[in-house]
C-alpha cells in the first residue's frame, strides 16, 4: 500500500503557510521532493514552455496536461496540485479535465475565472464561474484530489478586489455545502496588506500567489511577504516560482563556461547544490534504488552504470524516498 499522501493529510499536519515550488517536469518534480518540500505546484506557464517551446498563451491542451501530469505524478512521492487554466471550456468541459486529471494523478486543480487568455484580469460573470465550480466539485466527489477557486481580479481595483473575493468565498461555501475541501487563490494579490484585505473576506483557507522579494535598502532581496504573515490570515500555502529560472541560470552559466573553454572541466568543478564532480546527473535519481528493487525480483546483483562508468552515490544531505513511491 503506497504512503504517498493526499494534499489534504498534508495540510492537516503543516501548523503554519508553507512554501510550494512550482515544478514543469519530473526532474524538476524530483529535485523539489528531495530538498524536502511537502507539495509541488504544476506550472502552467512553465509547461507550456517545457513541453511545447513557447510562452504560456494557450496553447497547452487537456491531452498536453493529462500527460505530464500522469508522468509527473506518478513518479513523485509527494502531492502535486495542476493548474488546469479555465478548465478548457465551459462546465462540461470543466467536469471531463477534472475527471481525468484527477485520474491521472492531480492531488488538486487550479481552475481560474478569466475570461480571456489575452487579458488575463478579465473575469468571467460570477454565475459563469460557479457553474464552472460546482461542475469540478461534482466530477471530484469520490477522489482525494481539492479544488483550488482561483481568481484572477485585479486587487488594485476595489470593485473587482470585492467581486474576486465574494466569489472565492462563495465558491468555498458550494464545496462546504457538497461536503468537499475548496482552497481559494488571487492570484494578483501581492503584499502582506492586500492579503488582510482579502483575509476579510476570504474566511476560508487560502493560497498566496508567485511570492516575490524585493531590494532592500542594504541591497539584498527580501521576501515581500513572510509565512508568519500569512499565516494567522488563513493562508496555508504559498506558491513560488524558481525551478525553471534555477535550471535556466545553471544551464547558461554552465554552457557559456564550457563553450569558451570547449571543454565541459567546469561542470565537473562546479557543483554547489550536489557535490557530485561529474557530467552526469544520474546520481541524483537515485539509479541504484531501481536496480536493487529489479535485483529483488531477479535474484541477481546487477548495478547501474552508464556504458560502463559507474554512477556516483546519491547525495546524503537530500531528502529519500522508497523506490516504491518513485516508481
Amino acid at each position: 500500500m503506497s504512503s504517498k499522501k493526499t494534499l489534504k493529510q498534508v495540510l492537516a499536519e503543516q501548523k503554519e503557510c508553507f512554501l510550494v515550488p512550482c515544478v514543469y517536469d519530473c526532474a524538476s518534480q524530483h529535485a523539489v521532493q528531495m530538498c524536502g518540500f511537502p507539495v509541488s505546484l504544476l506550472s502552467g506557464g512553465e509547461v507550456s514552455i517545457s513541453m511545447n517551446g513557447v510562452i504560456d498563451y494557450g496553447f497547452t491542451n487537456l491531452t498536453d496536461l493529462e500527460w505530464v501530469v500522469s508522468r509527473v505524478s506518478s513518479t513523485s512521492a509527494i502531492p502535486l496540485i495542476a493548474d488546469i487554466e479555465d478548465g478548457f471550456g465551459g462546465p462540461l468541459a470543466v467536469y471531463r479535465s477534472a475527471k481525468r486529471l484527477a485520474a491521472a494523478g492531480a492531488a488538486a486543480i487550479q481552475l481560474e475565472d478569466s475570461a480571456d487568455m489575452e487579458e488575463s484580469t478579465k473575469i468571467l460573470p460570477r454565475d459563469k464561474y460557479m457553474a464552472k465550480v460546482r461542475a469540478a466539485l461534482t466530477a471530484l466527489e469520490g477522489t482525494d484530489c481539492l479544488l483550488i477557486a482561483r481568481s484572477n481580479a485585479d486587487p488594485n481595483d476595489p470593485e473587482q478586489m470585492k467581486e474576486g473575493c465574494e466569489r472565492l468565498q462563495e465558491a468555498i461555501d458550494i464545496g462546504a455545502q457538497m461536503g468537499q475541501m475548496v482552497i481559494a487563490m488571487m492570484v494578483l494579490v501581492g503584499n502582506a496588506e492586500q492579503a488582510a484585505e482579502m483575509a476579510k473576506i476570504v474566511t476560508g483557507p487560502k493560497i498566496f500567489a508567485d511570492v516575490r522579494a524585493e531590494k532592500g535598502p542594504d541591497g539584498h532581496y527580501h521576501p515581500s511577504v513572510t509565512m508568519e504573515e500569512l499565516t494567522p490570515l488563513g493562508f496555508v500555502m504559498c506558491s513560488s516560482h524558481y525551478t525553471m529560472k534555477a535550471a535556466m541560470e545553471g544551464m547558461l552559466e554552465h554552457g557559456l563556461a564550457n563553450f569558451k573553454n570547449q571543454s565541459v572541466a567546469y561542470t565537473f568543478e562546479n557543483a554547489p547544490g550536489s557535490g557530485i564532480q561529474s557530467f552526469s546527473s544520474s546520481g541524483l535519481f537515485d539509479p541504484q534504488a531501481y536496480l536493487q528493487l529489479e535485483n529483488t525480483f531477479t535474484k541477481g546483483e546487477k548495478e547501474y552504470t552508464i556504458v560502463g562508468h559507474k554512477v556516483e552515490d546519491y547525495p546524503e544531505q537530500f531528502k529519500r524516498f522508497d523506490i516504491t513511491e518513485r516508481l
